[in-house]
């Protein structure tokens, strides 16, 4: 099936030869703007290709350039709180790996666990902790994508972190650093539970990434991760949350994460 999905995708964009995957987050698929030369694909047309159901996510792949690499964009994911198997996040990341991708961006949109991490700013994921017991590796492994027990130790790319933190500096953009923590939800945290995680490591908790990230680990695909602050975990202040608070703060953080993953694509 995998391979079919990726014949199809292949078909569709003639002698392009992708190197770049991008998967957006919450309310930040306006990146894809900046792809030159868009092919534009409907998730609903690709054959026996996950569909994303969550407001926020477009369900289209975005392939083209970025100043010299070819880029293949996922704007929109796939959540375990819609329904999928696990399993579907590692049919996207195989197909993209069949693809020829060797480097994966993955976004998204988070909630604050550190004080110093304010709504609006990003953090760059430096590792991650999987609160949700879910892994997308469970059941038959096919051993042309990887081993059966695959590493996570460099599971967020050393090298492309300094990159990362590099052009930060050059495009003067605050960017912290810290531990994604993953939960299951769709609901938002308790006050208890983020005080949990925050004694547990964790300097900002979202609904996604840790999958995909594990996915690529196991493909050899290194990762560079950015997560948009859009709030500041329960009872860490007065306000309710609300998924339309999330879209809201991430389109002010756009801009900047726009910026600094065109700077980066350029080498």
């Amino acid at each position: 099936m995998i391979e079919e999905i990726a014949a199809y995708i292949q078909n569709r964009i003639k002698d392009l030869h992708p190197d770049t995957g991008l998967i957006l987050g919450s309310g930040l698929g306006d990146v894809a703007n900046s792809i030159k030369d868009q092919i534009v694909i409907p998730y609903t047309e690709i054959p026996n290709f996950p569909r994303s159901t969550v407001a926020g996510h477009k369900g289209m792949m975005v392939i083209g350039k970025i100043h010299n690499h070819t880029v293949v964009c996922l704007q929109g994911r796939f959540h375990l709180y819609e329904g999928h198997n696990p399993q579907v996040i590692n049919t996207a990341i195989e197909v993209l790996k069949v693809l020829g991708i060797k480097q994966l961006i993955v976004t998204n949109a988070a909630g604050s666990l550190n004080i110093d991490f304010e709504p609006g700013s990003i953090m760059m994921i430096s590792d991650h902790i999987n609160f949700s017991s879910r892994s997308p590796l469970v059941g038959p492994n096919e051993e042309q994508f990887g081993p059966r027990f695959p590493s996570m130790l460099k599971a967020y790319s050393p090298k492309l972190r300094n990159r990362m933190r590099h052009i930060a500096a050059l495009l003067d953009i605050t960017l912290h650093e810290g531990v994604y923590a993953m939960v299951l939800g769709p609901n938002f945290e308790t006050p208890a539970e983020i005080r949990a995680f925050k004694i547990l490591g964790g300097d900002a908790v979202g609904m996604s990434t840790v999958p995909e990230v594990i996915c690529a680990a196991r493909c050899k695909i290194e990762v560079i991760g950015l997560s948009v602050i859009t709030n500041y975990g329960s009872g860490m202040t007065l306000d309710p949350l609300s998924h339309e608070e999330t879209l809201m703060q991430s389109q002010k953080a756009s801009a900047d994460l726009t910026r600094l993953i065109l700077e980066f694509l350029k080498d």
